[in-house]
């Protein structure tokens, strides 16, 4: 007989089909066990679609009477955009379930696990509550504060350098790495760059995987004063998703109006004491509108001004194994940096990867 943790790590390989695809709901998985068998199988689909407990419990049937499920999060009490989880696992006669964590949601957070106990459900909770949460910590931070949680993604060399003195950068990883950066953005809810890195570079911010259904993240350009080319692929209307120009209000209105004719957003944002956008309100106006996870790409002025802010909360760095120099050349964070090393966001390595011949670096802020 499979122990119990063995369904729910199968639980959780089941949540990983739904990664990237269920925003602003978490990536769930579920797994239904009688007798012994495992009689089904479910996962978290995109919003407004069943959650893995029901997609299971569908699956089963009447089977699920007397059943014991296991699921990656503590099932929803409350209706939604789907009606609540726990209703519908009383309503197949469930007999007991576990769940790896608690979900902090207010609207959740334990009402599941009363709702199941009222009505005879034995309930074992918070059974791989690591695990959970690092499975859906965008999620969990979203939930908490309201805003995204933000990943610094970058590619540098082993002298850690963005582009040579003269500021070539194409490519300093291979293809590779790259491609498994267009896997990242197909995991994100937005992608954001600086309006430098749209004059210096023209970037589509575009997901290219070779599957047909791919996430085009929400693309994000920071303008405090609206002087993106008018040319710049990242407001070709025929480009797939949608492109969000983040400004104050130094900005020109006739510029506005010929950006919302091209078919971009302009989104209006309070200025910080430099005149930049400021990045706390940005960041609550993405959250207004259920971003859950964003991905800042650049440039280097960018990423130090999130840094500065203290707004990141892991960071991907794609590390190629060649040496550039040039005190010149820049670095992945500009910025005016830190005076004393005790003040620097501290990070730990949480995953490693080999790309080619570049190395992939997972790093999660510490709390």
């Amino acid at each position: 007989m499979i122990s119990d943790s063995k369904h729910m790590q199968l639980a959780f390989s089941l949540a990983e089909k739904a990664a990237g695809k269920t925003s602003p709901n978490p990536a769930v998985g579920a797994v239904l066990v009688k007798n012994g068998q495992i009689i089904a199988k479910g996962y978290t689909h995109p919003a407004g679609e069943q959650h893995a407990e029901v997609d299971a419990l569908l699956k089963a049937g009447a089977a699920a009477k007397g059943s014991t499920m296991y699921v990656t999060l503590e099932p929803c009490a409350h209706y939604g955009r789907t009606p609540p989880c726990t209703k519908a696992i009383v309503d197949a006669g469930v007999a007991e379930v576990h769940y790896a964590i608690g979900d902090p949601n207010p609207r959740v957070n334990g009402r599941g696990r009363k709702y199941l106990e009222a009505h005879g459900v034995k309930v074992t909770a918070d059974v791989s509550v690591a695990q959970g949460y690092a499975q859906n910590r965008a999620f969990f931070h979203y939930v908490t504060t309201g805003m995204p949680y933000v990943t610094a993604k970058y590619a540098m060399t082993l002298d850690g350098k963005i582009a040579t003195v003269t500021g070539e950068s194409k490519w300093i990883t291979g293809s590779e790495a790259r491609q498994h950066g267009h896997t990242l953005r197909n995991q994100s809810d937005a992608i954001l760059v600086g309006v430098d890195t749209v004059v210096a570079d023209d970037p589509q911010l575009t997901t290219r995987l070779p599957e047909q259904s791919v996430k085009h993240p929400l693309r994000i350009v920071l303008d405090s004063t609206l002087r993106i080319p008018q040319d710049a692929h990242i407001l070709d209307p025929a480009l797939p998703g949608k492109t969000v120009i983040a400004t104050t209000r130094q900005a020109d209105p006739s510029r506005k109006a010929r950006l919302v004719e091209q078919g971009a957003e302009v989104l209006m944002v309070a200025g910080d004491a430099a005149g930049r956008v400021d990045l706390n309100s940005l960041l609550t106006a993405l959250g207004k509108r259920e971003i859950t996870s964003l991905m800042v790409e650049g440039g280097a002025q960018v990423l130090g001004s999130f840094v500065a802010a203290g707004c990141v909360q892991e960071a991907w760095t794609f590390i190629a194994p060649k040496l550039v120099g040039g005190s010149k050349a820049k670095s992945p964070v500009g910025g005016m940096g830190i005076a004393q090393l005790q003040s620097a966001l501290q990070f730990e390595i949480k995953e490693t990867k080999q790309f080619g011949a570049d190395l992939w670096v997972r790093s999660e802020r510490k709390a």
